[in-house]
């Protein structure tokens, strides 16, 4: 899905004329209520549809009709589906906060170790998100969080940071 990133996924059908439930993986869902269309993943292509109407639910929840979608029949097709919108829609993040997919190949400089390589990808997993780093063949991974990252430098694509006492260290042996 290269150029697009994963937005949250359609849940159930919603009452009887179509209507969807879908759940966004964002953190201000408040932000996207005024989407025009998302894209849908279907047999691994993404296929966009326009949205008629968005309505946010409690917690990250919203209703959604689409047009060209008005009975359960078509709606049931996307039920569990995955919603993606285009990267270039993201507003720029400044200072320490940063998209996951922006620091894929930022060298990564440990305040304590130094140089520690570059940034391949971020893993995230339910409690955590992870950078795994390239150091010379050898991988790295180092949790992110707001005590551990220091420093976003996107003009020289350099991440700085406060690793934990020894993290670096072991993998390097």
């Amino acid at each position: 899905m290269e150029g697009y990133f994963y937005v949250g996924k359609i849940l159930k059908l919603f009452a009887s004329k179509g209507a969807l439930l879908a759940y966004l993986d964002v953190d201000d869902p408040e932000d996207y209520i005024n989407l025009e269309s998302v894209f849908v993943r279907m047999n691994n292509q993404l296929i966009p549809f326009f949205i008629q109407n968005i309505e946010l639910r409690h917690k990250n929840n919203v209703v959604l009709t689409f047009e060209d979608v008005d009975n359960p029949e078509q709606a049931s097709m996307l039920t569990g589906c995955e919603m993606f919108l285009p990267l270039d829609i993201l507003p720029p993040l400044t200072g320490n906060r940063f998209y996951y997919h922006e620091i894929k190949g930022f060298s990564v400089i440990d305040k304590i170790y130094g140089e520690a390589g570059v940034v391949e990808e971020v893993m995230e997993y339910p409690h955590q998100a992870v950078m795994r780093i390239n150091n010379k063949g050898k991988e790295i991974l180092i949790p992110i969080s707001d005590e551990i990252i220091a420093e976003v430098d996107r003009i020289n694509r350099i991440l700085h940071i406060i690793a934990p006492e020894g993290l670096i260290d072991l993998y390097m042996e």
